[in-house]
């Protein structure tokens, strides 16, 4: 049965969820501050909503995907936002990645005017964003992930509950401090591989059958050969930028703060990823760390 869903934030991994949507059957306006995002939509055979309000109060489901948590308790809790003026019962999925503070305050809110809310981050890059198999953390109550559920299905291919409101972005940011650890430890696998004279197809088939098996080895390798899917091929170019690993890992200092966790490889991964965006590896894919560990960049 098609819903009306609203979409905020059609950018390199919000167009193409909304478009999925679309291609579901389900009627999609969108709203984004860039135009070619909105004509993006229309093409796909979306609708564009000329203000949030607009969009908020004409919707049955509503998605949102934004850069950061400011972005979201202003578009959800701000001054003519979405929970002043949506009908109460419209379900909010809310797939940024922001801080846990963030997701909760706005679940809350939410909660208060009658709107089930669920905080849906997701990981799969703009490839998975793309091909509807994206993997869904779901935090909220077991009813809004229920009613959640037959969207995010549209959109992704693994969906997971969590667990309470923000425990999808715990999820989130515990998953990709793992992998900007991972991702370092790799690539400097291979820069002294390189300098002892080992030949980076023979460390790749060694280590990606031994111990030392990761999925940033065999699904992402950072260096050019052994896996010819990975952006190491194409000049590093992103399917998750740098910048984008820098700002998940510093969530992850931030929360890890909080709760009063140590860190030591986290903090020292953001530390990395931070000399490499400020040394012109911001729009860069994150694997290509590499080359600033090989003192290349």
């Amino acid at each position: 049965m098609a819903s009306t869903i609203g979409f905020i934030g059609l950018g390199n991994m919000g167009g193409p969820m909304a478009a999925n949507l679309v291609k579901a059957g389900h009627i999609v306006s969108g709203f984004d501050l860039s135009e070619a995002a909105l004509s993006a939509l229309e093409a796909a055979g979306g609708k564009r909503a000329a203000s949030v309000q607009e969009l908020a109060a004409s919707s049955d489901v509503i998605v949102t995907m934004l850069p950061a948590g400011a972005h979201v308790r202003k578009v959800y809790m701000g001054e003519g936002g979405i929970l002043e003026a949506a009908r109460p019962g419209t379900l909010m999925i809310d797939s940024s990645t922001i801080d846990v503070d963030s997701a909760r305050a706005v679940a809350e809110a939410a909660s208060a005017k009658g709107m089930p809310m669920v905080d849906a981050p997701v990981s799969g890059g703009v490839g998975g964003a793309a091909a509807g198999t994206l993997t869904f953390m779901v935090g909220g109550p077991e009813e809004a992930f229920g009613k959640a559920k037959p969207y995010l299905d549209v959109m992704g291919k693994t969906i997971v509950h969590t667990g309470d409101a923000g425990t999808g972005q715990a999820a989130k940011i515990c998953n990709n401090m793992i992998l900007g650890i991972s991702m370092i430890g790799v690539s400097e696998a291979f820069v002294l591989a390189e300098k002892l004279g080992l030949d980076a197809q023979k460390l790749f088939d060694i280590s990606s059958t031994a111990s030392g098996q990761c999925w940033s080895l065999t699904s992402y390798c950072p260096v050019p050969g052994p896996l010819p899917s990975s952006p190491a091929n194409r000049d590093y170019q992103p399917g998750f930028a740098a910048e984008m690993m820098l700002k998940d890992l510093k969530l992850a200092q931030e929360a890890a703060s909080s709760a009063g966790a140590a860190t030591p490889l986290g903090a020292q991964a953001a530390a990395l990823y931070a000399l490499f965006c400020n040394s012109g590896g911001r729009g860069v894919d994150f694997s290509g760390i590499v080359k600033y560990l090989r003192g290349t960049s």
